[in-house]
């Protein structure tokens, strides 16, 4: 299978998953509306499906480590989905928490088996696995339009509607589990033809400053994906779609983000591209809380943007510095770290009940310029690609 059309199918794929991480934020506002949940109690919601998806995608990362596990990506798909389509047919919240979580639990599964595929397919493009990202970041970009014309004119009962992507996502596996063996060979031919000495080059510290810095994006990510579309309604009264429209150009300007991200990383490195990604997310994200009125749509389209720049660099950042544990690194970026955001949102959430919700958004702010204090001390890794082999003389 050629290389353009792996990463095809892994990026629509990608966007078919992502879309259940995406449609538990965007279903927030119907929780609240219908079953009148207070902040707290629908931030959980987020809490369930990050909480299980974050202790699970390492050990899924581990697993991949030792051995290939392909079937993990039709089956997860699906996962993920029921758990979605489920969540709005029973009024018992325990069992609402249940079936997110089951989502998250499928979500958790998907990720590091991709991106171990995609490494594969992508042959050690940063370009590639951009697109890769990119489609993630669309698959959440359509949550909020999906959930809208779901329910948007009924009722939580028709969340079964939402599985329908799962299983378009689950049928364009097959094609990439019959070219999956192409892959391999390819990648243990371009392993020989590398430096084998890559083993024992682990940077396990800077690793470990990367995922920091990933955590604190993601709690700045996940606490705007869970609240925004409340407080775009509350900072423009009277606009009905107010909320569904900031919470799609978050998502939607994440597509742009990954694009771009592979592109300035083709031509910088990668850490200067994320210092710099993360330096106009401070300005961002203030602009976010604290401005009224329609300029809000143009920080938060600023805000996705300067977020995802980053995304898919600290994906491969983390899989060269560890290269001997490549799931395991997978597992961590795509997964741990970006799940712990979700773990700060029922703080948030507390915090919007006893204050406002502005003033809970407002330490946001901060995420951003955290990360960036930690890449500041990262250094790009040298990454041993193989050389093309010398032209054979011709004899005279």
């Amino acid at each position: 299978m050629r290389r353009n059309t792996s990463i095809t199918l892994l990026a629509v794929g990608h966007a078919c998953v992502d879309i259940y991480q995406g449609s538990v934020a965007a279903l927030i506002p119907f929780f609240v509306a219908e079953r009148d949940y207070s902040y707290a109690v629908a931030s959980a919601l987020a809490l369930a499906a990050s909480l299980l998806s974050s202790v699970a995608q390492p050990v899924f990362g581990a697993l991949t480590d030792r051995w290939a596990m392909p079937w993990l990506l039709p089956v997860s798909t699906v996962l993920g989905g029921a758990g979605i389509a489920l969540s709005g047919l029973s009024g018992s919240y325990g069992l609402t928490l249940v079936f997110v979580a089951i989502s998250g639990l499928g979500v958790a599964a998907y990720h590091p088996e991709s991106a171990r595929v995609a490494r594969l397919a992508s042959r050690g493009s940063h370009r590639a696995m951009s697109w890769f990202s990119l489609g993630g970041n669309v698959g959440f970009a359509l949550a909020p339009i999906m959930v809208s014309l779901a329910i948007g004119h009924g009722s939580l009962r028709w969340t079964p509607v939402l599985v329908l992507p799962a299983l378009v996502g689950a049928a364009l596996c097959l094609p990439l589990l019959r070219g999956l063996p192409v892959l391999r060979a390819l990648g243990r031919r371009r392993a020989g033809a590398a430096t084998s000495a890559a083993a024992g080059t682990d940077d396990v510290a800077s690793f470990v400053k990367l995922s920091l810095a990933v955590v604190f994006r993601s709690v700045v990510f996940v606490g705007l994906s869970t609240f925004l579309s409340l407080h775009a309604q509350q900072r423009m009264p009277g606009n009905p779609i107010a909320g569904t429209a900031a919470l799609f150009l978050l998502f939607l300007g994440g597509a742009v983000g990954s694009v771009l991200g592979g592109y300035l990383a083709h031509r910088y490195d990668r850490v200067r591209v994320s210092r710099w990604s993360y330096l106009v997310s401070i300005a961002a994200v203030a602009g976010v809380v604290h401005v009224p009125g329609p300029a809000l749509f143009g920080f938060v389209a600023l805000t996705s943007a300067g977020l995802y720049v980053p995304f898919s660099l600290q994906v491969t950042l983390g899989q060269d510095y560890l290269p001997s544990r490549v799931g395991t690194a997978s597992g961590v970026t795509l997964g741990l770290t970006v799940s712990m955001g979700g773990l700060i949102s029922p703080l948030l959430g507390h915090l919007a009940d006893a204050t406002s919700l502005q003033t809970a958004l407002t330490p946001l702010i901060a995420m951003p310029a955290l990360s960036w204090l930690l890449f500041r001390d990262l250094p790009e890794p040298a990454v041993h690609r193989p050389r093309p082999a010398a032209p054979a003389r011709r004899n005279a």
